[in-house]
């Protein structure tokens, strides 16, 4: 078997890569959103012209963004959400509200303190993991039928 896995949410720490280096063995296929912060905020503007509004400015980013967010979360067998300390990410929330929409396994990765402000994200996942090490335990017992050592 072959999992397609969507790394979604907070873009300021190195949880991203932790999960595709602990899950290098297995069978599994990672795909993301753009993780530069000054590309994603910025794409908008860049491509399709200045905008004096910010507004306007997070607007036409956010609808680039999407193309790739949408196209992701659609393909993915298992969408995991990462919700950090340092910001409130509205983006990932969005997006496993997306992802439970369209009926994806999702795994949320969030610190204890979230939990009560993300029980309904929490609801619609079928895990919820604190450390990226548990999201690798997960898709190593999905994939293979083993638990941890």
């Amino acid at each position: 078997m072959t999992l397609s896995v969507y790394l979604s949410g907070e873009i300021h720490t190195d949880w991203r890569e932790q999960i595709i280096e602990g899950a290098r063995d297995l069978n599994l296929r990672f795909d993301s959103p753009v993780t530069d912060h000054d590309s994603s905020d910025d794409c908008g503007v860049t491509i399709l012209g200045a905008e004096d509004n910010k507004f306007w400015h997070d607007h036409k980013g956010a609808k680039l963004n999407a193309i790739r967010t949408r196209k992701g979360i659609e393909d993915a067998d298992v969408v995991v959400v990462r919700f950090g300390e340092k910001y409130k990410q509205w983006n990932a929330a969005f997006d496993a509200g997306y992802a439970a929409a369209l009926g994806k396994s999702i795994i949320v990765l969030n610190p204890p303190e979230h939990q009560h402000a993300l029980k309904e994200v929490h609801a619609a996942a079928l895990a919820v993991a604190e450390e990226p090490r548990q999201v690798v335990e997960i898709l190593t017992y999905v994939l293979t039928g083993k638990l941890p050592a």
